[in-house]
C-alpha cells in the first residue's frame, strides 16, 4: 500500500508525520492481510466475536461455526440459542455473542433479505447509522464491518491506535473516538486498502510494543516525535 496523494492543506505536517509513521511500520511488519476470513459474512462474524477477547478464541469459534455449516445468517438465526452459545463458547461472553450474532442476522435477513452486496450498495454513513442501531454494534464494530467486509475507506479506531497516537503527541488523552477518526481521514486519502493496512499495523504494533508497559527498544516507532495534536 502507497500514500503518494500528497496533502497541501493546512493539516500538510499531520500527513506527512503519518506517512512517515506508516512507512516505518509497514516495512517492518509487512501486508498483513487483515481482517482474516473467507468471505464477508465470516469477516462480520469474527468483529462480534472479537469483542472483549484473543483472536485466537475468535479462530477457535468460527472454526466450530464451519464445522457445523453455520457461516450463513439465515441458519445462524435458525439455530437455537443454547447450541450456538456453545459452539463460540470459546469467544467469551458467548450467551451476550449469541444474542449480537442474531442481532445482526435479523438486520441483515429483514433488512436486506440475508444479501451482504445489497447491504453494501447503501451509502457508507447512512449504513454506518444503521448498523449503530443494531443490538451490540457499537463505532468499532461498525466500522470494522464497512472497512473490513464491505471495503468501505472508514477507519477502524480502537485502544492500540488511540495509546500509540496519544504517546505520540497526535491526539489527546481526552479525544473522542470521533475525533480520532476524523484526524485520519481528514490527513489520508480515502482508500480502504491503506486504512485496512494502517489499522492492521497499529495492531501489530500495539500488541508487539506499545503495550500498557512500553516495550519502545526494537519498535519501528521508537525516537519518532509527533506532529501536533488533533
Amino acid at each position: 500500500m502507497t500514500m503518494e496523494s500528497e496533502r497541501t492543506s493546512a493539516g500538510g505536517t499531520e500527513y506527512r508525520f503519518l506517512r512517515r509513521m506508516y512507512s516505518l511500520l509497514n516495512s517492518y511488519f509487512g501486508d498483513l492481510h487483515w481482517w482474516p476470513g473467507e468471505s464477508p459474512f465470516e469477516v462480520i462474524v469474527g468483529t462480534i466475536l472479537t469483542q472483549n477477547t484473543a483472536w485466537r478464541n475468535v479462530e477457535a469459534a468460527v472454526g466450530n461455526l464451519k464445522r457445523e455449516r453455520l457461516l450463513c445468517p439465515e441458519r445462524l438465526l435458525q439455530t437455537d440459542d443454547a447450541v450456538l452459545s456453545q459452539l463460540i463458547r470459546p469467544s467469551g461472553y458467548y450467551a451476550l455473542k449469541t444474542k449480537r450474532l442474531k442481532a445482526f442476522c435479523r438486520f441483515l435477513c429483514e433488512g436486506y433479505d440475508g444479501h451482504l452486496d445489497r447491504l453494501f450498495t447503501e451509502e457508507t454513513w447512512e449504513l454506518r447509522k444503521r448498523l449503530l442501531t443494531v443490538n451490540g454494534i457499537g463505532e468499532e464494530t461498525a466500522d470494522s464491518i464497512l472497512l473490513y467486509a464491505g471495503s468501505k475507506p472508514v477507519f477502524v479506531v480502537d485502544a492500540y491506535t488511540r495509546r500509540i497516537l496519544q504517546r505520540h503527541g497526535l491526539i489527546a488523552a481526552d479525544s473522542s473516538y470521533a475525533g480520532i477518526q476524523r484526524f485520519f481521514m481528514n490527513h489520508l486519502p480515502p482508500e480502504a486498502p491503506l486504512y485496512n493496512q494502517f489499522h492492521a499495523l497499529f495492531v501489530n504494533t500495539g500488541k508487539t510494543f506499545c503495550r500498557k508497559s512500553p516495550r519502545c527498544d526494537g519498535c519501528p516507532l521508537h525516537g519518532l516525535i509527533g506532529g501536533g495534536t488533533g
